[in-house]
C-alpha cells in the first residue's frame, strides 16, 4: 500500500486516542442496541455523533468521557488531521440516522445490518486505528466533485 491516501484535509487537530476511545464507545452502545433493541442508544448516537459532524467536539459526550478517561491515565495525546475524523463523524451519523429510521419504521432486519456494519467499522477504529471513512473518501469526493470518472484520477490507497 502507498502512504498517499485521499483524505479531507482539515487546519484542525485531534487526539487519535480520543477518537479510538469514542469509537470504543460507539462499538459498546451498539451492542447494548443489539442485545436490547432499544432506540435510546442509537440516539445517543444520532446526538454524539451529529454534534462531532457539525466540528463541534467539545459538546460530544463521548468525547467528553474519553478525553477524561485519557487525562485520568495520563496518555499522552497524539494529534492527527481532523478531516478524516470528522468526514467519520458524518458517516456515523448517516449510520444511526438510518438504524434509528430503521427501528422505527419496523425494519429489523435493516437496523441489525446497518449496525453490523457500523459495528464493525468503528471496532476497526477502536482496536487498529483503521479509519474505514478514510478509505472511502475517494468514492464520495468521486462522485460529488468530478463529473467524469475516467478522465479524472489522483492517487489513493483504495482501489476501484
Amino acid at each position: 500500500m502507498s502512504n498517499n491516501a485521499f483524505c479531507p484535509i482539515s487546519f484542525k487537530k485531534i487526539d487519535e486516542h480520543v477518537a479510538r476511545l469514542n469509537g470504543f464507545f460507539t462499538v459498546i452502545l451498539l451492542v447494548v442496541f443489539l442485545l436490547t433493541y432499544s432506540i435510546v442508544p442509537v440516539l445517543f448516537l444520532v446526538a454524539d455523533f451529529f454534534v462531532r459532524s457539525i466540528e463541534k467536539p467539545q459538546y460530544s459526550p463521548l468525547a467528553i468521557v474519553s478525553k477524561f478517561i485519557l487525562t485520568k491515565l495520563k496518555v499522552n495525546p497524539q494529534l492527527i488531521n481532523a478531516g478524516p475524523k470528522i468526514f467519520a463523524a458524518r458517516i456515523g451519523l448517516l449510520f444511526s440516522v438510518i438504524i434509528s429510521l430503521a427501528v422505527l419504521f419496523g425494519l429489523s432486519t435493516t437496523a441489525v445490518v446497518f449496525t453490523i456494519i457500523f459495528g464493525i467499522c468503528a471496532l476497526l477504529e477502536a482496536v487498529v486505528g483503521f479509519c474505514v471513512a478514510c478509505r472511502i473518501y475517494p468514492l464520495v469526493y468521486r462522485l460529488i466533485y468530478q463529473t467524469d470518472f475516467r478522465k479524472k484520477k489522483f492517487n489513493s490507497d483504495y482501489q476501484i
